[in-house]
């Protein structure tokens, strides 16, 4: 899938695009905005030792705390649209901040960035516009939460409030281990996101991703990802923030997205509107089909990671200018997605321990890659003094490949995964089991 490339636009400037971000999930953007010949410069701030392999792309090493100095370096680069990637710069308001400067920007204001950073708040808002979830609990104190715990008749899931790099949220196999995951949250394991706890109802169903790119009032859908949260193969293990991905999701349909858009993405949007927040970025809906339809487990208010490593191969040149509408609110309604004949897997090689105690500083080594239709985005390195590339994070590497279909994909991903080498590296090997015709387990 990729834009369509008949979108109508004025020509106004767009050559220097500014990322802030230092993932895999900013260097795929960096990437897909690269492709537009209007586009001469890609910075990032910080980036990774992976961001300036890319095309047009350079890294700017300041602290965005630094406010001061960020729009002098915005002013003298002439920076033309801002890209904000992670949840903690839009949390602590960023953007509005820059919008207040006069800087066309891509991401939410702290108003509407509260739908990923305080689950409760998401959870309210969603029981008030009548938008399908699990049933939930909002606690201010463990023994609230384990009083809940011990008369529910039915299995619930432990969630920090606030943001917790997608490690916050535990399902647990018995009242417990769910009292011992509300007493972690609130003894200080994520600080002060776990000041309150949400209990949710556990609900059944595959989950999938929806990203809706929204000018304020209008919308535009990206291609559909199916994400893969859990650890170890078969899903077992810890949730973490995503080990592998692929685009499109083949469980939703054009009439089941239909569904969607009437049931969540609207409402979410009208509510939004209701609550007098002008939300310029992207929504993610993180869903989960259930027997009853789908019902929304978490929204984030930026672009997933790893699906969006997985989606931005995907996008054609015109990519960038929709995140310019949106910045501007100027969204048409008309742009559409052109169906295309490929599809997009990733898997991420972490370091060993993650998601808990890892080690980094491992020198890591690529051999023969086979470059066609596939990608390296850097997510956790750095460079040594003497250039050599490095582990620096939990999650290394998104290893991102497209073809006509998904076991050629994966096929062709797992093949390059086997040219990369450090020490501990780790991957689960049944990413995309769901979609792989060829797939059996233990392959």
């Amino acid at each position: 899938m990729g834009i369509n490339s008949s979108i109508s636009r004025d020509f106004i400037r767009l050559e220097n695009i500014l990322i802030i971000g230092n993932g895999g999930r900013e260097n795929s953007l960096a990437w897909a905005i690269q492709k537009n010949a209007l586009v001469k410069k890609v910075y990032l701030i910080p980036g990774n030792a992976g961001s300036e392999r890319i095309n047009k792309c350079e890294r700017i090493k300041i602290d965005i705390n630094n406010k001061n100095e960020l729009v002098e370096k915005l002013d003298f680069y002439k920076i033309d649209l801002v890209v904000i990637g992670p949840e903690i710069p839009l949390a602590n308001g960023l953007a509005d901040f820059l919008r207040e400067k006069h800087f066309k920007v891509f991401g939410p204001n702290k108003d509407g960035a509260r739908l990923e950073f305080s689950k409760s708040w998401a959870k309210e808002f969603m029981q008030d516009a009548n938008i399908p979830t699990a049933n939930f609990w909002k606690v201010n104190s463990l023994g609230e939460a384990k009083k809940i715990i011990n008369s529910s008749t039915i299995p619930l899931v432990v969630k920090a409030d606030g943001l917790a790099s997608g490690k916050g949220v535990f399902i647990p196999n018995s009242k417990e281990e769910c009292c011992k995951a509300a007493e972690a949250i609130f003894n200080g394991r994520f600080g002060n996101s776990g000041n309150v706890v949400v209990l949710e109802e556990k609900i059944q169903g595959p989950e999938v991703s929806v990203f809706a790119l929204c000018d304020g009032k209008r919308y535009t859908l990206l291609p559909t990802a199916q994400d893969h949260k859990r650890l170890n193969e078969k899903d077992k293990g810890p949730n973490t923030g995503g080990m592998g991905a692929y685009s499109p999701a083949p469980l939703l349909t054009e009439d089941y997205l239909d569904r969607i858009i009437k049931e969540i993405i609207e409402p979410t949007i009208n509510e939004l509107n209701k609550r007098n927040i002008n939300y310029r970025g992207v929504i993610y809906f993180g869903l989960m089909i259930t027997k009853s339809g789908p019902k929304v487990i978490e929204y984030n208010c930026r672009f997933g990671d790893p699906e969006c490593q997985t989606i931005m191969p995907l996008m054609d040149q015109n990519f960038v200018f929709l995140l310019e509408k949106c910045s501007m609110g100027s969204l048409t309604g008309d742009e559409k997605m052109n169906a295309s004949d490929k599809v997009s897997g990733c898997v991420i090689a972490t370091s060993k321990g993650y998601p808990y105690k890892y080690e980094t500083g491992y020198q890591i080594k690529i051999g023969k890659i086979d470059s066609k239709d596939c990608q390296i985005f850097d997510s956790g390195t750095s460079l040594s003094e003497s250039g050599k590339l490095l582990t620096a994070g939990g999650r290394v590497l998104s290893i991102v490949c497209q073809d006509k279909d998904f076991d050629t994909v994966f096929e062709k991903a797992y093949k390059n995964l086997k040219e990369i080498h450090f020490e501990g590296i780790y991957y689960r090997n049944d990413i995309g089991h769901q979609v792989r015709k060829n797939f059996t387990t233990g392959n």
